[in-house]
Order: C-alpha cells, then structure tokens, then sequence
C-alpha cells in the first residue's frame, strides 16, 4: 500500500494484459551500455559549464582552471572526484609495491591550511 495525495491508503495496481497502457509486448529497450539521453545531457551540460566557469570564473584554461579552482578552494569535493577516477588498485613498476622515494613535512603558518 502506498499513500495517495488526499492521504487516504491506496493499494498498487498491477499492469496486466487488460489494463496496460498501449498494445502489443513492450520493446527491446535501451541497449546495455548505453547511457539514457537524459544522463548523456545533463553530463555535457556539467562539462560545459565547467569549462566556461574556468579558473576565474570567466573561462581562463576551461575545464581544467576549473578542476584547478576545485582542487584549491574545495579539497574534499576534488578528492571525491580523485576517488572516481583513480584506479581502484595501484601497484608499482612491473606490478610490484609502491615505493614512496621523498616525504617532505612543511610547517603552515596560522591562517594556512
């Protein structure tokens, strides 16, 4: 049962050869991979908007002045984006470990983060 808008209970109704809307078998739908029109839009769309934005705010190096801004401005919101489309697993050379070559420690000054 699910709530109508006057608030009063109303049970599902299940489609049935008698009540489905139009006739015939429904179609084969969307090919798997494919993304919706929607998505596909609405993604370029984000991009585009982006890349006029730019580092500025005025399109100065597009979409990458843009991620740049991001980076510094909004640390946890980059490295959300980091985490899609980094791999999910990193190996070293020749799928060995990872070394670490140079860790280097800077003091930040009141204010700084």
């Amino acid at each position: 049962m699910r709530n109508n808008p006057e608030g009063t209970a109303a049970m599902a109704v299940k489609e049935t050869k008698e009540n489905r809307v139009g006739k015939g078998k429904a179609g084969p739908g969307r090919p798997k991979g494919l993304p919706n029109k929607t998505t596909s839009k609405l993604k370029d769309a984000i991009l585009l908007a982006a890349e006029k934005s730019g580092g500025d705010t005025k399109g100065k190096d597009g979409l990458v002045g843009y991620l740049k801004r991001v980076a510094d401005e909004d640390v946890k919101a980059f490295s959300g984006l980091l985490g899609k489309v980094l791999p999910m697993q990193v190996t070293g050379e020749d799928g060995g470990p990872i070394r670490v070559a140079k860790v280097e420690l800077v003091a930040l000054e009141d204010g700084d983060s």
